[in-house]
């Protein structure tokens, strides 16, 4: 009897697992008959087919890598589809079982009332405690629901908007967050479909088939499910590939969005970039508009939102679209009080992405850390839950220290672009992982890496409520 499997749409541990072709296997049992039609022993011929076989397995087991388990799971094909009108914040979206609805026990969606409504599905239906519980039958299975995709993160200033000519939203605002009972051994197949106004087009971080249809795929995820910024209307987009990195800037018409400055500063930057970070997104988006959308800059699995008004570069030689590209090359979110370190590296590459890439002088490089050291001296402790301002500072200047420090005693033989490489795209970023993983690069404990407090202060309300999650620190 098959075990059950709890999948989270949240996350996933892929396993791995070694596999080794066997493509050579009927030309040598051909040749082998060959060598029998032409007198040789069975023996002789057994001893040709042992010696050649294992001459053709051996390079092959040795330069094949280990290939992820989920990859040889059987899959059920899962269908989004989302009907999009001009002017209407609220969309239609339905999710499908296309195959093997069996394999489905429950669906446990996390949806938040004030955003999700209007719920109907083949099959059976439970609300409670804010979510949403479906068990699907066993044949034409469907769930259908109305989301309001039109949010604001300040007073008057969106990071979600609907508009007559152009929408602009977080894939992962289509379908809540998803827990589900399946098939033990098992693992879906999304694609997304996206029902706009004629004249419309998209622009999303998935791939595209001939259809039209997008694939959503993440191979940390037994269950996909869309996630990212997406831009619909009437746009302008411009795209290049830039190393291994397939680059879309998107931003609705008449919005001032300067798609070709943005485009030649990735050409400058993202090289850089691509050397620190060698798993960099095969696919990138950035989508931008004026107001009222927040005036910030946002990242997302893929890709990121910046404001049309920011400045590639600010007066105090910082970068808010470096910033927000370092998240999205990271994947990495900050466990319990560890914030401090997603935040503090993803400014800290910001300044060094434009040092090592020539966008900056030396003297403006060091000029800056100048500034942020004594912007430091107001910060308190490194351990609050959500990392701005002081915090963020006093947080670069840590690892700049730490930096020095694994390169002082490997012999510049190592650096911390080593460290964020070790660290995990799929789990919490935490203390204790990331001062393991300083220490395994340098050989040793680092006195730059300052002790583990616990249980973490609370960040200030004024502070949360002033400086919203992932901004741009500035520097006075």
């Amino acid at each position: 009897m098959d075990r059950k499997a709890i999948a989270s749409s949240s996350f996933a541990s892929p396993a791995f697992e070694s596999s080794v072709a066997c493509s050579f296997a009927s030309p040598l049992a051909r040749f082998a008959s060959r060598g029998c039609a032409l007198g040789l022993g069975r023996l002789a011929a057994a001893a040709l087919v042992l010696v050649i076989g294992l001459v053709a397995v051996a390079p092959s087991a040795a330069a094949r890598k280990p290939v992820p388990a989920s990859s040889a799971r059987p899959e059920y094909r899962i269908l989004y589809t989302a009907w999009i009108k001009a002017g209407n914040p609220v969309a239609t979206v339905r999710v499908r079982i296309a195959s093997h609805p069996e394999w489905i026990r429950w669906m446990r969606l996390r949806a938040d009332p004030t955003r999700y409504r209007d719920f109907k599905a083949s099959g059976r239906l439970e609300f409670g405690d804010g979510q949403v519980t479906w068990i699907p039958p066993r044949r034409d299975a469907w769930l259908q629901f109305r989301v309001n995709l039109e949010s604001q993160r300040d007073v008057g200033r969106y990071d979600g908007r609907m508009t007559e000519n152009w929408a602009l939203f977080r894939a992962d605002d289509l379908v809540p967050p998803v827990h589900l009972d399946m098939q033990d051994g098992t693992q879906s197949k999304a694609k997304l479909t996206l029902e706009l106004p004629d004249g419309w087009s998209a622009a999303t971080p998935f791939p595209r088939y001939a259809s039209g249809r997008f694939r959503i795929d993440n191979p940390n995820r037994l269950f996909d499910r869309p996630t990212g910024w997406i831009l619909v209307g009437r746009l302008g987009v411009r795209r290049e590939t830039i190393g291994g990195t397939r680059l879309s800037i998107a931003g609705p018409t008449g919005q001032g969005v300067r798609r070709l400055d943005m485009l030649a500063f990735f050409r400058f930057t993202l090289p850089t970039l691509q050397k620190v970070f060698p798993d960099l997104p095969e696919r990138l988006l950035v989508v931008s508009a004026g107001d009222p959308m927040w005036r910030g800059a946002l990242s997302g699995p893929g890709s990121l939102f910046v404001h049309a008004e920011r400045p590639l570069i600010s007066e105090n030689a910082t970068s808010t679209f470096i910033h927000e590209l370092v998240h999205v090359a990271m994947r990495a979110r900050g466990g319990e009080g560890a914030d401090w370190i997603v935040e503090g590296l993803a400014e800290y590459y910001s300044l060094e992405v434009l040092r090592r890439s020539g966008a900056i002088a030396e003297r403006r490089y060091q000029r800056t850390h100048a500034r942020l050291a004594e912007w430091a001296k107001q910060a308190g402790p490194l351990e609050v839950e959500r990392a701005h301002g002081a915090v963020t500072a006093r947080a670069v200047g840590v690892l700049r220290a730490v930096d020095e420090e694994i390169r002082r005693r490997t012999d510049r033989r190592a650096s911390l672009d080593d460290v964020v490489r070790r660290l995990s795209r799929s789990e919490a970023v935490t203390t204790e992982s990331f001062r393991a993983a300083v220490e395994q690069v340098a050989g040793g404990p680092v006195s730059a890496l300052p002790a583990s407090k616990a249980p973490p202060p609370q960040a200030s309300s004024a502070g949360a409520a002033s400086t919203p999650a992932r901004s741009l620190p500035s520097v006075p």
